[in-house]
């Protein structure tokens, strides 16, 4: 994630601080891999209620959370288990800021992160990882014969680019936001009834916005001999740089 608040608000007086906050901190330990953007976003949260910070941070770390796919149940059972070995008054503390985040209404079991209710998350897409940056879903739909399948993509989570030879792809967005670009041209922005209709032999990726998840229904267009060559991934600078 990219970070400027230390050089906004600190730059002028604490010039080494902000580069620590925001290129070692926002930048080098959060943008490690070992463990990813989700579980890194609850220990941020339980370290500060720890500490008893309930201020400003830690609301914009349990929007954070939020974001990066953290429901209402898991925050919820994330700051129950820590109020028992860090104290009552904290819990208290923290559930005001998580009602103010995640809200009062009911959970929805079967909408996680705010996606479709209608089609399934599916299964993780491992079988399709190393050409993805992030994690994604995938439910095939239907016939196997129809080529239609619910992508989910958490924030941040896109593919690489690829082809498709032959046979094209049309993109149905249901939930969240996301991106879609091809080679040489601007990126376009997506969110849910937008479809996009991806000829033969074009060089392009998708995926999800940093801060949102995402899901659309890929649908093959079918044709004799189709297939997808998968290339390089989208580079980081030109994903942090989508407006």
């Amino acid at each position: 994630m990219k970070q400027t608040a230390g050089r906004d608000q600190l730059g002028q007086i604490a010039p080494l601080f902000a580069h620590l906050n925001d290129d070692v901190l926002f930048g080098e330990v959060w943008e490690q891999d070992a463990i990813d953007a989700k579980t890194k976003c609850i220990v941020t949260v339980v370290t500060l209620m720890a500490s008893g910070i309930t201020d400003s941070s830690l609301k914009y770390h349990l929007q954070n959370a939020k974001a990066h796919g953290v429901s209402r149940d898991e925050i919820v059972a994330v700051v129950t288990h820590a109020t028992m070995y860090c104290g009552w008054p904290k819990g208290w503390a923290v559930f005001r800021m998580v009602k103010d985040v995640w809200g009062d209404e009911p959970a929805d079991p079967n909408a996680p992160h705010g996606l479709s209710t209608v089609f399934p998350m599916g299964e993780p897409n491992d079988a399709y990882s190393q050409y993805f940056v992030g994690r994604s879903w995938l439910a095939p739909l239907g016939d196997p014969q129809l080529g239609a399948a619910n992508v989910t993509f958490e924030p941040g989570c896109r593919n690489n680019w690829h082809i498709h030879h032959k046979g094209g792809q049309v993109l149905i967005c249901i939930a969240g936001s996301g991106w879609y670009q091809e080679w040489g041209k601007p990126a376009r922005a997506l969110a849910p009834g937008d479809v996009v209709s991806i000829p033969p032999e074009v060089k392009h990726w998708h995926g999800a916005a940093a801060d949102s998840w995402f899901q659309h229904i890929a649908l093959a267009v079918p044709a004799e001999g189709a297939s997808a060559e998968w290339l390089e991934p989208v580079s980081r600078e030109d994903y942090e740089g989508l407006e």
